[in-house]
């Protein structure tokens, strides 16, 4: 009898268990998300692989599946997208960022990763020299309402991120990409009803506040990737309007 109890009250656990399965947060994005490995190869560190310290993971689990060279295109067209959907469930997160390589050509035979300007309906059937196929493509806005659609649709909760900016200054000013893919970025999210945090304009603002020779510091190598404290810092403002977000339950897994 008490082998019974005790089978049965593992059994309750167990159940107990998968029904209180951790939520996870998914982070898709460019190398300036997660640079090479996400281990600091070169001194270069994405955001995403130094947000983790923000939140408590014992309730939350965290995978970055950002890679480099990445844009809204090729991280589906690599079959990225569709390994993250196959364990995508009801209440997990998706935070996108992509933008900073969806500028180059559709179809040159170093990368053939750019995507159509716009978030409008337009597409080009091109050849794929480094695919060797025939392929369709269509707008950064449609890649991106690809993204929050089907998250939706595994009733997961999408989160847009302007692309974050580069250390590209005029007249005193960060450059920012108001009238690109920032902007697109901003409308998707309105459109197609996902959360929005806007990261060119506030890393910007950062970039500002500290100066140009202090933020020069963070870029070691180009003015798109940064070292680890630059890398910190977007993190911290990643996290900063994660929890200026209305209507987000995401900032109930971050720690006080």
């Amino acid at each position: 009898m008490k082998n019974l109890l005790f089978t049965l009250f593992t059994l309750c656990l167990l159940a107990f268990s998968n029904y209180q399965e951790k939520p996870t947060l998914y982070i898709i994005g460019d190398s300036t998300v997660k640079n090479g490995s996400g281990k600091g190869s070169d001194s270069l560190w994405g955001w995403g692989s130094v947000i983790q310290p923000h939140f408590d993971t014992n309730r939350l689990t965290i995978q970055n599946h950002a890679i480099g060279g990445r844009s809204s295109r090729t991280f589906i067209s690599d079959g990225r997208w569709e390994r993250i959907l196959k364990d995508l469930k009801s209440g997990d997160y998706v935070i996108m960022q992509f933008g900073h390589n969806d500028a180059g050509a559709l179809d040159d035979t170093a990368r053939a990763r750019g995507t159509i300007r716009g978030i409008g309906d337009s597409s080009k059937t091109i050849y794929n020299p480094i695919k060797k196929i025939t392929e369709t493509v269509y707008t950064y806005g449609a890649y991106m309402r690809k993204y929050v659609n089907e998250a939706k649709a595994k009733g997961a909760i999408p989160i847009i991120c302007s692309l974050v900016p580069r250390n590209d200054w005029h007249e005193g000013k960060v450059k920012r990409s108001k009238d690109s893919y920032a902007q697109w970025a901003q409308q998707i999210a309105e459109q197609e009803g996902a959360l929005f945090i806007d990261l060119n304009e506030k890393i910007a603002l950062e970039y500002e506040t500290l100066g140009d020779t202090a933020v020069k510091q963070f870029f070691p190598k180009d003015h798109t990737h940064t070292n680890l404290e630059g890398a910190k810092l977007n993190a911290q403002i990643v996290a900063s309007e994660i929890k200026a977000l209305k209507n987000c339950t995401l900032q109930g897994f971050l720690k006080q």
